[in-house]
């Protein structure tokens, strides 16, 4: 028995998984972490290693100068220097450019993998590669993902809030820090994750709300040619109207004040903006959720954004879509992304109060300010076509949450998608809607997927803390890892190492199709012009309606 014991030992030592041990960078030697996945499987987690140096203070990154020695690449380093969620005080640190690595390793090591690059969401304020740990692990913990899609997943971090994108719209300040940080971190995964085991020409990044328009960014810069193949937008595009900040001025200005750096010769404000102290700068870009209460729209609040700089982003994005010809590009959005957003602009949905007819005409004024009165009644129009005479108080919260989604999330989605298949080389795009009812408690009957609730499944939660999920969110997860990684090896969601419950065909210039996303796939999952009578009022209606400022300009 005891030699049984002894030769099962010896079979299971020989056959258990490779590793890669030490590996060579540009920069130095680094050594992760293996973790067992299953019998022969095990991901190697690399955490932390720097992709450029400390960032000067509204400077591009720099490449780092290296180190001596092994680095320890075990432990995940601080997030940038940002707001807490609470607003109350900072977090993190200007020393903060490092990216984390998983390597999915079977009996040998391996070779030529597909490579999936994670930008993270946070409304360009806040976030991290390691976000919000979930019961031990990060919710972006990447080894799950690894695993079970045979693919390298690599997610990084990049400079938000002031320090990332504060620019005063001229070559003084010029902002678009973050996005130069995620142009980076993309360029080192390029450079070095031969050594890692993956395949250079094969990068796929993808990423969530904020990162998801900084996907969309950086397909549309100039920049990216050949640094990535594939891309996918969840939840965000840089058409979204959060997305990009049109008056970096008047910003930077409301910053100083805050900061004792006002002065009306602008120069000197930028000479007493940059020797000021990074955290007072930082707590200067907070959000004020308390102006927004009963008067303007949340989206307002969300100031420190990418802008226009002539160079990483040189013109209008729709106008920049012959630059994104030939990534395979997949996009969609969760079918109450707008949800949380409407709950600020008008609490009563998630409330037994009554919502009223002003409310609701309240919230399209604080959406369509630039159009005026004319906006708010056609849009009123539009959205309560279906009410009928009495409606029930569930089908005018869900409109609220319907104007909020479609304004933010889905519109600009389905017009990013519809540049990209007009664009497109060779190309393929894909479009899907993520409707899994949510799982927050507390909320009324009628919500569905939340904004950010795509990712627990994506990232395999149900499968790493099993306890509190059921199986039929381990369906969906397996179906999203399996779609996402076949997409990432292929350019064919419906094409690679993992079987899928349903062709998703691709969406065309003629041919709007999109995949249903739940924990029930069956072909019928597959619809047809997602919401198309509004996605027609927004982009032809609304957009030919004059603004209220040039009708100034007009009469004065």
């Amino acid at each position: 028995m005891l030699l049984l014991l002894g030769l099962f030992g010896v079979w299971l030592s020989c056959s258990s998984a490779a590793e890669l041990g030490v590996v060579q960078t540009e920069a130095g030697l680094v050594e992760g972490q293996s973790h067992r996945m299953g019998l022969f499987r095990t991901v190697d987690v690399f955490k932390g290693i720097p992709f450029a140096d400390v960032p000067g203070k509204w400077e591009k990154p720099k490449p780092h100068p290296g180190w001596s020695g092994i680095l320890k690449a075990t432990k995940y380093r601080d997030r940038c220097l940002q707001v807490t969620l609470l607003q109350t005080k900072t977090q993190g640190s200007e020393d903060c450019l490092y990216l984390n690595i998983f390597v999915p390793q079977g009996r040998q090591l391996s070779t030529n993998l597909p490579v999936m690059v994670y930008l993270f969401g946070g409304a360009f304020l806040l976030g991290a590669s390691n976000d919000v740990a979930v019961l031990g692990d990060s919710l972006y913990d990447g080894k799950e993902m690894a695993d079970r899609g045979d693919v390298i997943v690599v997610t990084v971090n990049y400079r938000v809030g002031t320090l990332g994108f504060l620019s005063t719209g001229d070559p003084r300040l010029p902002g678009n820090y973050g996005l130069w940080d995620q142009h980076a971190a993309i360029s080192w995964v390029y450079r070095n994750i031969k050594a890692f085991g993956g395949n250079p020409s094969n990068i796929t990044i993808f990423g969530q709300s904020a990162g998801a328009a900084s996907v969309s960014f950086q397909m549309l810069s100039p920049y990216s040619k050949g640094l990535f193949r594939r891309a996918i937008s969840q939840c965000g595009v840089a058409l979204s109207p959060w997305a990009l900040q049109r008056n970096p001025m008047a910003l930077t200005k409301k910053i100083a004040r805050k900061v004792g750096c006002w002065r009306s010769d602008e120069d000197e404000m930028i000479s007493c903006l940059k020797m000021s102290d990074p955290v007072g700068l930082t707590m200067a870009g907070k959000i004020d959720v308390l102006l927004i209460l009963g008067k303007g729209v949340v989206m307002d609040l969300l100031e420190l954004a990418p802008v226009i700089d002539g160079d990483f982003i040189p013109d209008e994005p729709s106008q920049l879509f012959h630059n994104a010809a030939q990534f395979d590009y997949l996009a969609g959005v969760n079918s109450m992304d707008g949800h949380i957003f409407a709950g600020v602009d008008v609490p009563s949905i998630n409330m037994r109060n009554a919502t009223t007819v002003q409310q609701v005409r309240g919230l399209l004024a604080g959406l369509t300010k630039e159009k005026g009165n004319a906006a708010i009644d056609s849009a009123y129009s539009v959205y309560t076509s279906h009410w009928g005479s009495a409606p029930e108080q569930a089908v005018v919260k869900k409109t609220v949450a319907d104007i909020e989604t479609d304004f933010l999330f889905l519109v600009p989605t389905q017009i990013a998608l519809q540049l990209h298949a007009n664009n497109a080389s060779g190309a393929r795009t894909y479009s899907y809607l993520f409707n899994m009812k949510t799982r927050i408690p507390g909320f009324p009957s009628w919500v569905e997927a939340e904004h950010a609730e795509d990712l627990q499944y994506l990232f395999g939660k149900p499968f790493s803390i099993p306890l509190v999920y059921f199986p039929r969110h381990r369906d969906l997860s397996e179906y999203m890892i399996a779609y996402w990684t076949n997409f990432a090896r292929t350019g064919d969601p419906n094409a690679g190492h993992s079987g899928v419950p349903v062709p998703w065909p691709p969406f065309t210039k003629h041919h709007q199709p999109y995949l249903t996303i739940n924990n029930k796939i069956t072909k019928s999952s597959v619809r047809y012009d997602l919401r198309s009578d509004y996605v027609v009022y927004w982009t032809q209606t609304y957009s030919r309606l004059p603004s209220v400022r040039a009708e100034d300009k007009t009469e004065g």
